[in-house]
């Protein structure tokens, strides 16, 4: 922490000077089950939704986009995991006496999941694509930077939606990844016509792609295609709706020029996060504007061993925070 952020910390914490108020109300709700789908929030927003109404949600999670800039995100991708399965039959058959006679699912669910995508990744579902970036959208990726550190993998350049690189393609448009695919037995392989094959799918997408259209639009791509065999499951976790807060909203104004005023740099602003949250519950049951300031960094090892933050980041964080709390108080002093 710079001198003067440690200066303008203590003046913040000082009694005398906040004449003993804080200066606004706060609703502390702590949730811990955002890993597993965070199930009955959404629930507790709609029961309790007057108990729970403010002006605005201050929340951290995830990273910032380098280690050494402040990062305010204002939503987050939409999240959808699916299973395509393609069942043929009960059990597997010896190659030599059924091989071309019998319909390999395996082979059939490689060809469906490839309709979905081109081969550089391209997604050809209309509904899963938004019809465009915002321009103020657009504005804040323009002067977003995403730090990866040595440890990470070489970007593959072309893959995706052509023409957007960078923050606008992790942070600005839809992506469709296949993360588990299975056919027959991989451990301990026979020669036989499998009678199945199953493959685990993950969807993120952006504000624009209508929530409740992702999976029918699946549906009706498939069987346009030729695959009504292909079956549908969605996963009983990992949804979650695309949500963003307008990039013009006064709030996000106030969080921007706290930050700066605390730390002496101008944070970087992202319209939503590469992942996913339940900010749909904040955003859409409550219907109140998010501010999300992460206190992480991108080499942190996320969900996997070694995870763990910067002492530099968590100490800034913690003048971040008082810093905004302390400039909103004095906002509602005035």
């Amino acid at each position: 922490m710079t001198p003067s952020a440690r200066r303008w910390l203590s003046s913040a914490y000082s009694p005398k000077s906040s004449g003993g108020r804080l200066g606004f109300n706060v609703k502390v709700l702590i949730e811990m089950g955002e890993e597993c789908a965070s199930q009955g929030l959404r629930e507790i927003a709609v029961a309790h939704r007057e108990m729970l109404a403010a002006d605005v949600l201050i929340a951290s999670d995830g990273p910032r986009v380098g280690a050494e800039r402040p990062t305010i995100f204002l939503g987050s991708r939409g999240s959808k995991t699916f299973h395509l399965r393609c069942h043929a039959r009960d059990g597997a058959h010896h190659s030599g006496n059924w091989g071309g006679l019998l319909k390999n699912p395996g082979i059939r669910l490689a060809h469906a999941i490839a309709s979905l995508t081109d081969a550089n990744g391209r997604i050809r579902v209309p509904e899963w694509r938004p019809a465009k970036i915002p321009a103020n959208v657009r504005t804040l990726l323009d002067a977003v930077h995403l730090e990866h550190g040595p440890d990470a993998p070489a970007i593959d350049p072309g893959w995706g939606e052509p023409g957007i690189e960078g923050s606008h393609q992790v942070l600005g448009f839809s992506s469709f990844d296949v993360i588990a695919f299975q056919c027959g037995t991989p451990e301990a392989p026979v020669n036989a016509v499998p009678g199945s094959a199953v493959a685990t799918c993950h969807m993120l997408y952006v504000v624009g792609v209508e929530d409740d259209r992702v999976l029918p639009a699946l549906r009706a791509h498939l069987d346009a295609e030729g695959f009504e065999d292909i079956e549908i499951e969605a996963m009983k976790r990992g949804f979650f709706d695309a949500t963003r807060t307008d990039p013009d909203n006064p709030w996000v104004a106030t969080a921007r020029d706290s930050v700066k005023a605390t730390t002496g740099k101008a944070p970087a602003i992202l319209p939503n996060m590469g992942g996913s949250l339940p900010n749909e519950v904040f955003a859409g049951v409550l219907g109140i504007p998010t501010v999300w300031i992460p206190h992480s960094h991108p080499s942190c090892s996320q969900h996997a061993p070694n995870e763990h933050m910067l002492e530099s980041v968590a100490e800034e964080g913690i003048a971040i925070m008082a810093g905004l709390f302390w400039d909103i108080g004095a906002r509602k002093l005035s």
